[in-house]
C-alpha cells in the first residue's frame, strides 16, 4: 500500500500523456510531426487518455486526428492552448481590444473542436502573464456562453509565469465572478508546489470545481525525480471525489523514457489504493 493512503479505496481517475499536433511543447516526450505514432505509443503505454496540444484548430485536419484516435483507442481528455499564448502573444486579459478579441475567438475555436472530440479546453497561459482581471472575467464569460456543453479548465500558474491567478483560492474567486457552471479549476502539482501553502488542502478546496489535473514533480520533471509526495496528492483527490483525468505534463527529463517509466509507476501506485 502507498504510504499516506487510506485502505478500502480504488482510484477512479484516468492517466494520460501530452501529444502536440502542430508545434513543439516542452511538456511532452513527442515531437509534433510524429503525432500519429505518438498516439500509438501512448496507448501502448497503457494510458487511456491523451491531452492534445493545439495551437490553432483552423490549421488542423480534424478527420485525420479523429481517425488516428479511433485506431489508437484513446479518449481525448483535454485540449491545451498555451502555444497560442507563447507563439502568437494571445491573451484573454490584454488591454488591446484586437488581441483580446482574437484570443476569445481562438478559445471558441478550441471549444468547437472540443465538442467533436468530447474534451475540455484548458485556459492556462492564454489568460495572460499580466493583464486586467476585469477584462479576463468578460472574456471568460463570453467563451463560456459560446458553448455551455464544453468545460473550460482555468489553471492557477506560478508567479514566475503569470501575475494573474496563482492559487486555487484566487481561481475559485474568479470562477465566482464569471458565474458559469462550465468553468472549473485545473490543478497542476508543479505550480502548486510553488504557490500553495498546503497542496492537499488546495485540492480539497476546489471540490467539485476540480475539472482537470496535471502532474509533474517539484522540478517539473516526471514524478519521482523531485521532492513532491504524490501519495498525499492521490489521497486528496480521493477525498475530493475526483473522477476525471490525470495528465503527465512534465519535462521529458532526464530523457523521454522517464515519462513512460513514471506512468508505469503511477499505475502501480494506484493499483495499491484498494
Amino acid at each position: 500500500m502507498v504510504p499516506g493512503m487510506k485502505q478500502g479505496r480504488t482510484a477512479k481517475w484516468s492517466l494520460g500523456l501530452v501529444v502536440p499536433l502542430q508545434d513543439p511543447t516542452p511538456f511532452s516526450p513527442f515531437e509534433p510531426e510524429e503525432w500519429p505514432t505518438a498516439l500509438r505509443k501512448v496507448a501502448e503505454a497503457e494510458c487511456s487518455s491523451v491531452e492534445l496540444a493545439v495551437t490553432d484548430p483552423a490549421r488542423l485536419n480534424v478527420q485525420d486526428v479523429t481517425e488516428a484516435l479511433a485506431r489508437s483507442g484513446l479518449r481525448v481528455s483535454s485540449l491545451a492552448t498555451g502555444q497560442a499564448a507563447t507563439l502568437e502573444g494571445l491573451s484573454l486579459s490584454s488591454p488591446d481590444d484586437v488581441v483580446r478579441r482574437k484570443s476569445v475567438e481562438r478559445v471558441q475555436a478550441h471549444m468547437r473542436l472540443a465538442t467533436s472530440l468530447h474534451a475540455l479546453v484548458i485556459v492556462g497561459l492564454l489568460r495572460g502573464s499580466a493583464g486586467d482581471l476585469n477584462l479576463l472575467v468578460e472574456s471568460l464569460r463570453e467563451c463560456a456562453r459560446s458553448a455551455p456543453s464544453v468545460d473550460l479548465a482555468l489553471e492557477p500558474l506560478n508567479r514566475y509565469e503569470s501575475q494573474l491567478l496563482n492559487t486555487v483560492n484566487e481561481t475559485l474567486a474568479m470562477l465566482e465572478r464569471v458565474g458559469a457552471e462550465n468553468i472549473g479549476v485545473l490543478f497542476d502539482t508543479f505550480h502548486a508546489n510553488i504557490e500553495e501553502r498546503h497542496i492537499q488542502r488546495a485540492i480539497e478546496s476546489a471540490g467539485d470545481r476540480l475539472f482537470h489535473v496535471h502532474v509533474a514533480d517539484s522540478n517539473r520533471c516526471p514524478p519521482g525525480h523531485g521532492h513532491l509526495n504524490f501519495a498525499l496528492v492521490w489521497e486528496a483527490l480521493e477525498e475530493t471525489g475526483y473522477r476525471r483525468d490525470v495528465i503527465l505534463e512534465c519535462f521529458p527529463k532526464p530523457n523521454a523514457q522517464a515519462v513512460f517509466v513514471a506512468s508505469q509507476r503511477l499505475r502501480s501506485q494506484w493499483s495499491c489504493l484498494a
